[in-house]
């Protein structure tokens, strides 16, 4: 599939400081598929090369902001596939493929005496789209993503508590290419006792990640019209 899924909804992810007062900023991706402006057909979307594998890794850290309590995640990963032919090919829309579960690990928080884990699960999807700039989308199942602190703050978020949700980011072709989630919105839900911010109902995931072909390393994954 952090300013930093669920940095994968991912994400990661990704999407969730505004619901908890918690914000997750990803410095490497997740976003929803892009709706085309109203009256106008989306793009044709041609996503190479067809059949190839590829691993997206986080680049910089993910961080996921609570109120006062900054998430900070460093690393990152998901795995997943380009469609084969002529599946790597829309006419009028995004090419979707499905991905794994993004991973989070390496957690630390703002607060002494507190600590959190990422745990991620379900079927995830990202959507690529083709235009200036190229989008993607990164959709992930109801309860996908769960943070949890402990310590003197036992809080835990929910991201897409009662159906599935997408974050939307940008994608831009290189040597790897990449995919950068900026302030993407995620529903929420916040439960726990003192410190929790359970008036949450969104949160905003930031992050960035290089995405490349692990079938051919002397390969690219582009995405073009």
């Amino acid at each position: 599939m952090t300013q930093h899924l669920t940095r994968t909804v991912l994400t990661a992810s990704a999407g969730i400081a505004a619901a908890l007062g918690l914000t997750l900023a990803v410095t490497g991706p997740a976003t929803a598929e892009p709706a085309p402006a109203a009256g106008t057909a989306a793009a044709s979307t041609t996503v190479t090369p067809a059949g190839h594998a590829f691993g997206a890794k986080l680049t910089g850290s993910a961080t996921f902001s609570a109120g006062s309590v900054t998430v900070t995640c460093t690393a990152s990963e998901a795995t997943g596939s380009v469609p084969a032919a002529p599946g790597n090919t829309n006419a009028s829309g995004p090419v979707s493929s499905a991905v794994s579960a993004p991973t989070y690990s390496s957690c630390t928080t703002s607060m002494p005496g507190v600590s959190a884990t990422v745990t991620t699960t379900g079927d995830w999807t990202v959507g690529l789209q083709n235009g200036s700039p190229a989008t993607a989308g990164l959709t992930m199942p109801s309860g996908g993503f769960v943070l949890k602190t402990s310590g003197l703050a036992s809080c835990t978020v929910t991201a897409a508590p009662t159906a599935a949700a997408t974050v939307s980011g940008t994608w831009t072709n290189g040597a790897p290419s990449t995919l950068k989630f900026t302030d993407a919105a995620v529903p929420v839900k916040v439960e726990g006792g003192f410190g929790c911010p359970t008036t949450a109902t969104s949160s905003n995931f930031n992050a960035t990640y290089t995405v490349g072909d692990t079938t051919d390393a002397a390969s690219q994954i582009t995405v073009g019209g």
